[in-house]
């Protein structure tokens, strides 16, 4: 098994940049990608800034942080990747989109490159059938936010090799972070736990059970969480929390899964959470007022 040592990273999101962060940390140099230059320039910028916040509160050595940084460089086409070992992909949860992406990446890949994808919820095994290598791809998802979370789920599609499994899983190793093996099913293990109890979080507020606040309270006393379901899909965001939810909808055919309809209208909105502003919280004043 070569060693991976060169990584790229589609999609320079709070994901993307997160998983690109935790690999320069690591001792491995990083071509970051997204649909322009300026995207990518932002959240390289966010990288740097995140770094310096980490040294200000004594959690990372100055020049660890100026070493990390410098191991992260733009990628403006995948062209960049020709030598990449691993490319992981960490575009939006959009099928359509991801294959897309792996269609127009292939070629400009070496043949023993491994891909991966940060999908929370699609098909491993659906997305490397469109690939020149399905043996090479892997699903690697990391949790959010990525610097923080210690977890990372590994998902192996019907026909991932050892080989690549086993590369996997050093890396995750090398990232100081713990894997758990999940098989391919929709929303494999934490999204499949996760993402229905939210759900239903927003079905209570639906059916005029509780209040936002009371809701997000509720939880947070009653079950010990650390933050309330409805502030916890305002961080993710509700347009991923949808998506996730019509995967497991569409793919289990239960209807347990149905997304709530509040949520569908919160995303015909542009009420995404965090990202736009405005969800289940208003942000907008700097501090987050319950919208229903």
């Amino acid at each position: 098994m070569a060693e991976i040592s060169k990584v790229g990273v589609i999609g320079a999101g709070q994901m993307g940049s997160g998983i690109a962060e935790v690999c320069a940390l690591a001792g491995l140099d990083v071509a970051l990608n997204d649909v322009s230059e300026e995207r990518i320039a932002a959240a390289i910028a966010a990288i740097e800034a995140h770094l310096a916040r980490q040294v200000e509160r004594g959690q990372l050595a100055t020049d660890a942080a100026k070493t990390a940084a410098s191991r992260i460089r733009p990628a403006l086409d995948y062209d960049a990747f020709a030598d990449a070992d691993l490319v992981i992909e960490a575009a939006t949860e959009n099928e359509e989109l991801k294959r897309k992406i792996f269609g127009k990446l292939c070629p400009s890949l070496k043949p023993d490159a491994i891909l991966a994808t940060n999908t929370s919820s699609i098909s491993i095994t659906r997305l490397a059938s469109i690939t020149d290598r399905p043996e090479k791809f892997i699903g690697i998802h990391f949790m959010n936010p990525v610097p923080r979370m210690q977890l990372v789920e590994l998902i192996r599609g019907i026909v991932t090799d050892n080989v690549t499994f086993e590369a996997a899983k050093a890396l995750v190793a090398r990232l100081g972070k713990t894997f758990t093996v999940s098989e391919d099913f929709p929303a494999f293990i934490v999204n499949r736990i996760l993402l229905p109890m939210i759900n239903e979080a927003i079905y209570t507020l639906y059916e005029g059970v509780g209040s936002v606040e009371a809701i997000d309270t509720a939880m947070k006393l009653g079950a010990n969480h650390p933050m309330g379901p409805l502030a916890l899909a305002d961080f993710i965001g509700l347009d991923t929390v949808l998506s996730v939810m019509q995967v497991l909808h569409e793919g289990l055919a239960d209807t347990k899964y149905r997304p709530c309809p509040l949520l569908v209208k919160y995303v015909e909105a542009g009420w995404l959470g965090r990202k736009t502003q405005r969800g289940f919280y208003d942000y907008r004043s700097g501090t987050p007022i319950p919208t229903r």
